[in-house]
């Protein structure tokens, strides 16, 4: 019997993921097994840090506000300018509130001051 030469499709699934992997380092873009268990995890790392980036930049939102805030007396703290703001129905959120607390520290103050009266 002739022999038979395999299909290009599994070639072609191997080279994809090669494509993937060609920036690891070692074995990781070298063998195929390897590669397969290295491209699930990052895949996998990359769909967990996704969230894990919006948690992380609205923690430090909410840190730079408290900071400029209590910088303004000793009665303001992020909870109650926060608690404030949903009461005066002010749509600004956090992400505005911190770039308004490093830009303009003045402006906070003023936004804060006008919410309490």
């Amino acid at each position: 019997m002739t022999r038979i030469r395999r299909g290009y499709i599994a070639r072609r699934r191997r080279t994809k993921m090669r494509l993937f992997a060609s920036s690891f380092r070692g074995a990781h873009s070298r063998l195929t097994r390897t590669i397969i268990q290295q491209k699930i995890r990052a895949l996998v790392s990359a769909h967990r840090d996704r969230d894990r980036k919006k948690r992380d930049f609205r923690r430090l939102w909410i840190t730079r506000i408290n900071a400029v805030i209590r910088g303004a007396g000793a009665s303001s703290i992020y909870s109650r300018l926060i608690h404030n703001l949903y009461k005066g129905r002010l749509l600004l959120n956090r992400k505005i509130l911190a770039q308004i607390a490093i830009s303009n520290r003045n402006c906070l103050y003023m936004i804060s001051n006008e919410i309490i009266k």
